[in-house]
């Protein structure tokens, strides 16, 4: 997936995680509204400015911003947990009855 659109997508979650709207964050980084709308939806990279104050006011880190590993599509999700339990055939039932009580 396209970085862009990937940061977008993060700093979205950053700021929902927050409780914070999208004209919130801009008034508070002193933006229009569109710019973090753009942002968010990877159509423009911030200004590293415009990126630092959002990251300040999310109380977040860069790391924390640019961390896309949990973004796997369900294909790769599936092929990691395949491997995994390849790696660790004595969890299989562990992690059986651990997806058994989720899906209840």
């Amino acid at each position: 997936m396209n970085k862009k659109i990937l940061l977008g997508k993060r700093l979205r979650e950053l700021r929902k995680r927050n409780g914070i709207n999208q004209e919130k964050l801009a008034e508070l980084i002193s933006v229009e509204p569109a710019t973090i709308s753009n942002i968010e939806n990877g159509k423009n990279y911030p200004s590293m400015t415009n990126l630092e104050s959002i990251l300040n006011v999310l109380d977040s880190s860069f790391l924390e911003a640019f961390d896309f590993e949990h973004k796997k599509t369900p294909k790769d999700l599936l092929n990691e947990i395949n491997t995994t339990l390849n790696n660790n055939p004595e969890k299989i039932e562990a992690i059986y009855k651990i997806v058994m009580a989720l899906t209840k």
